[in-house]
């Protein structure tokens, strides 16, 4: 409940801040130029950096945002699997937002958070791997992936190319995070 002034402006910065992560969420993807295509996947840089930056927050932003841009995709007409894999973020949003609320430290600490930002990468990409399989073994996915196998295209392209993207996006949205805390247009 809402009990001061002060909270209701508070609670109006955060719902604009997570109403404009959701909406850059749902666009990176659809327009960003610079993407890694390797049949039927796709790693859009930046995809991720909303999401980041809502980690970076607060948990319930972190969550709100992961849900917004899964109903985003899901709205957008995209394929059923890629509406999977946006709903399996919670996971990673949720973690480790939790964990830099505990330890706000973290994001000040070079090498420190490199490790974070591997284990955040690690349950991503573990949480996609899951939410594809399904689709694998189910026949849901593009003949071309069933041609890599299970081991090249869920493991190895999905897994290891999760953890790879997840970690150059977060580093983006580091880089985006700073000056904005900096300026005092995010907490």
């Amino acid at each position: 409940m809402i009990k001061t002034g002060h909270n209701i402006k508070t609670y109006s910065v955060r719902l604009t801040q997570t109403a404009l992560l959701c909406a850059i969420g749902i666009l990176i993807p659809m327009v960003m130029p610079i993407r890694l295509v390797i049949e039927p996947m796709s790693f859009t840089l930046a995809a991720h950096v909303a999401i980041f930056i809502a980690m970076f927050i607060s948990p319930s932003t972190a969550i709100a945002v992961t849900l917004g841009t899964t109903a985003g995709f899901f709205l957008g007409g995209f394929p059923i699997v890629i509406v999977a894999r946006a709903a399996s973020h919670i996971f990673f949003a949720a973690l480790g937002a939790l964990y830099i609320k505990k330890n706000r430290h973290i994001m000040h600490r070079g090498f420190s958070l490199l490790i974070f930002s591997f284990f955040v990468a690690i349950v991503h990409a573990v949480a996609e791997v899951i939410s594809v399989i399904p689709f694998y073994f189910a026949g849901g996915l593009p003949q071309g992936f069933y041609a890599r196998g299970f081991i090249m295209g869920v493991m190895v392209l999905v897994g290891v190319g999760t953890i790879v993207h997840s970690m150059v996006d977060f580093a983006i949205a580091r880089l985006v995070w700073r000056p904005l805390r900096k300026s005092g247009s995010i907490e």
